[in-house]
Formats: structure tokens, C-alpha cells, sequence
């Protein structure tokens, strides 16, 4: 038996777990990432990677402290996508760009050749990526881009701190808009496209590979084997998919702060419509076409704090089974990734007066529902650009605990959605599937999985075109 301390680096959250190599999880903790805004700019946000670095020790020497008899194996983490930390000369951590900075975003139209940078990186010109954070970074704040001296994603900022190697996983590379999809390397036309040195781009190194032992501090502090190493992670949805079986032409849908719908495929699926963002997985092995509503999740848990902060979710499941009627739609999804669209207005809407037999429940109702159509927009669209033949969809992630969302899912989209054991933490027992191949650990593969059938007659399906017909007259 072999222990691993996993780090979850989230948008909204960063979760801890001591977890052991048969997909035990034995201990969590969580802390909520903290980010600062930056006046310069109509919308920035950074965070200070040394305050996370003191939360993230804390978490793992309370788990430490709870297990004293158990002696860490290895380490390995996953983060979020686009949001990278930067180190200087001196190998400080000195500034964080997360996924919500949004620093580039006065630049885009400037960038050349757009259709050709979506060509090389399977990304559109936006300033989600990276790319545009550090180019908006060198306009605005040149005494902190100077500072440069390499960029490192998440994932791999925590085997930085374990191990003092700065490197980048491809699937977190492809994320940066630096990346060469098919070449599967740095490129100097996307970097000279951003006006960003080559040079600030660090090594890639694939998902499973030792980085190298932990620092001899860092072993002492966390009770770690004398041979313990830190285990390369990647990117979080990359790492999510491998908590579940599967293959080529599956469909799978992360459910949390976003909602990425991703197939994979062994080849490369240039769509000249541009209606998808092409991935890398992990190691840069395969391809990911991906769709994503954007924020959904992050809706319905702020939705909830606000509203029923006295109900538990699944009170709130007992009150939508016996639901025959909806008295509001509700639009709060902030993308229409296939028009290449942000949906900058959302709200609640029911014909006026007020209904006095709405109440707060139909409101959090509402915003789940929203969570199911936009991603059945979002997949009925996926599924006609790969032309795949299966009829199941694989879910992952914390929002398919709710029964509500996975029916609306499988009633909307007329296709079967499968759950496999461990799916509430996919990203944590995907990087415990990583760590075990390192030590040659057979994965077991449980082929059992609860199911949800489409059934005809569910009320989302008469929700679903009052629902497309709000959010369209309000984004018009």
C-alpha cells in the first residue's frame, strides 16, 4: 500500500487529500483561495502564491498530524486551467495570474493572424489564456513582467515548491496559447504573436513522471519516505477524466465551477467553424474537443448560499421530485461557446406580477435547470461536430451528486448518463490513478456504475425552450 498527499488547486477552492494507492481517500481539507483586484485594469485579479503555499502546508501537516503512523510515498497535484504563477530570478513566487484575470483583454483585437493562432493552438484569440494575462501584464505593469524569469502552471507550481523544478505539463501548456498542438511543443509564432520571450517558457515534462525527491525540509515536516518523490499531476479536467474508463469517441462532462463537455480522440479535429477548443490530454498523447457553458456550478452554490442557506442540497432534491410546475426560468451560464459568445446578461424570469406560488426553492430550481440546458446547448452541438455513436455520457465532478442535474441531463439530451465510482472527487482519484502507474500499481477498473435514463414527459423538457427563449431576448 502506497499514501499520496494530492493538492487540488480549484478556481474558487483548494482541497488537500491524504489518500491511499487502493483510491481511499482518508483525510481532506479545504480553504478558499483568496484573490485581490488590480485598479490598473477594468478587470484584474491576482493572487500571492505565498499565502496559498502557507494554507496548502497547513492542510498537509493537519492531515500529517491526524495519520502520524503513515509515511507519504509521493505528492502530486492538479490546477486549474489558465491560471499560471511567476517566478523570478531568484526562484521567488513572486505573483499569481488565475483563470478570472482578465488583465489582456484590451489587447486582443490588436494580435495578428488570429485564424492562424487558432490553427497552432486550438484556441481562440481571447484573453482567457495566458498568453494575453502576461501580454496585459508588460502594457500595464512592466516593473512586475521584468521581474520574469519563468512561468509555471498551477499543477506543476506545487511539484516547484516540493522539488525546486520548474517545468510544465503539456495539458496545462496547451492552456498558455504558447503550444504548438500538433508539434507538441513551445512555438516561437504564437510567443512572438504575444510579444512574451521564449525564454520565460519553462521544460515539458509528461503527467507521471518524478520531478525528483522532495526537499529534505519538506520530507521532515510531512513524514515522507526517504525515497519519496514528488509525481507530475496536470491540468484538472485532463486529470478528472482518468478517474473513469474512458476511451476514444466517449463524451465526458466535468461538472463543477465550469462545465467542460470534452470528447477525446486520437487525431487531431480541425474545425475551420471554430466552434470548439481543441485540447491536448495528458502528456500531450491525444486530442480534446471541448465545449463549456462557463461558470454554472459557481452559480448554484451562490444561488443557494443566498437563498436557502438553512436547506442542505438535498433537502432541495426532495422538493424538486415532487415539482410538476416551474414559475421562473433562470439564465446565469456565461458562455455560448459555439457562437463564441459571452453572455454578459442573466437574471430570473416570470411573467409579471410575481407568481404567489413561487418561492425560493423554484428560484434555486431555476438555476440548476440552467445548468442542465446550457450544458445540453453546448452538447447536442459537441456530438454533431464528432459524429460520435455512442449514447452514454460519462459525468465527473462534484455538481453530478445532484439527482435533479443528472436526470435533466439524460431527459434533455435523450442519451444515457453514467456515474463510476469516485466521481464526487474525479480529479482527486484521477491523480491517485497518475501516482500508481509511477510505482507500477495495477488501477482496479470497477466496471460498475449507477445511471440515469432520459425520461419523457420531465418538466425541463417544457422548461427548456421558455428557458432558451429568455436568455436569448436578454443577450440579444
Amino acid at each position: 500500500m502506497k499514501h499520496y498527499l494530492i493538492v487540488d488547486l480549484g478556481t474558487g477552492n483548494t482541497r488537500v487529500a491524504l489518500v491511499s494507492s487502493d483510491g481511499k481517500i482518508l483525510g481532506i481539507r479545504t480553504f478558499t483561495n483568496t484573490y485581490y483586484k488590480d485598479e490598473l485594469y477594468p478587470d484584474a485579479q491576482f493572487f500571492i502564491p505565498e499565502e496559498w503555499k502557507k494554507e496548502i502546508f497547513r492542510c498537509c501537516s493537519e492531515l500529517c498530524s491526524r495519520f502520524p503512523d503513515i509515511r507519504i510515498d509521493a505528492v502530486s497535484s492538479a490546477g486549474a486551467r489558465q491560471s499560471i504563477v511567476l517566478l523570478d530570478k531568484a526562484g521567488n513566487a513572486f505573483y499569481g495570474l488565475p483563470n478570472i484575470d482578465n488583465r489582456g483583454k484590451a489587447y486582443m483585437d490588436g494580435i495578428p493572424q488570429k485564424g492562424k493562432i487558432y490553427r497552432l493552438s486550438g484556441k481562440w484569440v481571447t484573453e482567457d489564456f495566458c498568453a494575453a494575462k502576461i501580454l496585459g501584464l508588460s502594457k500595464q505593469r512592466p516593473e512586475l513582467y521584468g521581474q520574469i524569469d519563468k512561468i509555471i502552471s498551477l499543477s506543476e507550481w506545487i511539484g516547484y515548491i516540493f522539488t525546486g523544478n520548474a517545468v510544465m505539463e503539456p495539458s496545462q501548456a496547451c492552456e498558455t496559447q504558447l503550444y504548438d498542438i500538433e508539434k507538441k511543443t513551445w512555438s516561437d509564432e504564437l510567443c512572438s504573436a504575444y510579444e512574451i520571450k521564449k525564454d520565460i517558457l519553462p521544460p515539458l515534462v509528461s503527467a507521471g513522471t518524478a520531478l525528483g525527491p522532495a526537499k529534505k525540509d519538506l520530507a521532515e515536516t510531512f513524514n515522507m519516505d526517504d525515497e519519496a518523490v514528488f509525481i507530475v499531476g496536470g491540468a484538472d479536467t485532463q486529470i478528472a477524466l482518468r478517474q473513469a474508463p474512458v476511451s476514444v469517441g466517449d463524451i465526458g462532462i466535468v461538472s463543477g465551477t465550469t462545465s467542460p463537455i470534452v470528447t477525446i480522440s486520437e487525431h487531431r479535429n480541425y474545425d475551420f467553424r471554430q466552434r470548439v477548443w481543441e485540447d491536448v490530454d495528458l502528456g500531450g498523447a491525444n486530442y480534446l474537443e471541448e465545449m463549456n457553458p462557463g461558470v454554472t456550478g459557481l452559480n448554484y452554490q451562490r444561488v443557494k448560499a443566498i437563498l436557502c442557506p438553512d436547506l442542505s442540497y438535498d433537502d432541495l432534491e426532495q422538493i424538486y421530485k415532487a415539482k410538476n410546475k416551474f414559475y421562473c426560468t433562470a439564465s446565469f451560464s456565461t458562455l455560448s461557446f459555439y457562437e463564441r459568445k459571452a453572455l454578459r446578461q442573466g437574471g430570473f424570469f416570470m411573467p409579471s406580477p410575481f407568481d404567489s406560488n413561487a418561492d425560493r426553492a423554484d428560484m434555486c430550481y431555476a438555476v440548476l435547470a440552467d445548468i442542465a440546458c446550457s450544458v445540453y446547448e453546448h452538447l447536442y452541438r459537441l456530438i454533431d461536430f464528432t459524429k460520435t455513436g455512442k449514447k452514454y455520457l460519462i459525468g465527473f465532478g462534484g455538481g453530478f451528486q445532484s439527482q435533479a442535474l443528472c436526470q435533466m441531463t439524460a431527459d434533455l439530451s435523450g442519451y444515457e448518463v453514467r456515474l463510476y465510482k469516485g466521481y464526487e472527487q474525479a480529479t482527486v482519484q484521477g491523480l491517485i490513478k497518475v501516482c500508481n502507474a509511477f510505482f507500477n500499481i495495477e488501477n482496479d477498473i470497477d466496471s460498475n456504475y449507477i445511471f440515469y435514463s432520459p425520461k419523457a414527459n420531465s418538466l425541463v423538457l417544457d422548461y427548456y425552450p421558455v428557458w432558451l427563449k429568455n436568455r436569448n431576448i436578454i443577450n440579444s
